[in-house]
């Protein structure tokens, strides 16, 4: 058993408890009939087509932050049941990597944490950037030192010159011209 007093037990259960109904509060009130829902069917729309691509862009980065919000506090609800089944094993407050005491303020920060600080597992951000911020435009003076490297790559001012060389839908491989009806000699 750890040092931490009876009082500050009861008061981290009932804080377990009281964040575990919250959770379930929160998961239960979200609509499962729009996750499962196809893009179509939770937007009521006939059909995509005639949207604006934003739009639709709009709708999924919705759908897919509404996805995520849910999967953190469903992680969250699990650590909260793992510290509370601790509790009732005699393990809670003991670090599950070292076995030593987790202070008291910690578990008052992070009461369903399992680890002491020096053993808490990372969670590493990745360095990777999207390919495209390789041929972005120079980034302004006091950017930083990744968008400074990308200086000097392609500018987007001179974007057409670039594309226009592979020719457009009126290119003359093309018989037929935008606002001509040529293609009804042909029928």
């Amino acid at each position: 058993m750890t040092s931490i007093t009876k009082q500050q037990y009861n008061e981290l259960r009932r804080r377990l408890l009281s964040d575990k109904e919250r959770l379930k509060k929160q998961l239960d009130s979200r609509d499962e009939t729009i996750r499962d829902a196809s893009l179509r069917d939770s937007t009521g729309e006939l059909s995509a087509a005639d949207n604006h691509p934003g739009d639709v862009g709009t709708e999924v980065f919705e759908r897919e932050r509404d996805m995520a919000i849910e999967e953190a506090l469903s992680e969250e609800l699990d650590e909260i049941n793992s510290a509370l089944q601790r509790m009732d094993e005699g393990q809670y407050g003991i670090c599950a990597i070292c076995g030593r005491e987790i202070p008291y303020e910690r578990l008052e920060a992070l009461p369903y944490t399992a680890y002491c600080v020096e053993d808490t597992p990372r969670k590493d951000i990745s360095d990777d950037r999207p390919v495209e911020e390789s041929v972005m435009t120079p980034p302004p003076s006091g950017a930083g030192i990744n968008r400074q490297r990308a200086d000097g790559k392609f500018d987007d001012a001179d974007a057409w010159e670039a594309v226009e060389d592979y020719g457009t839908s009126t290119s003359p491989g093309m018989s037929v011209k935008p606002g001509q009806d040529d293609y009804k000699k042909d029928v």
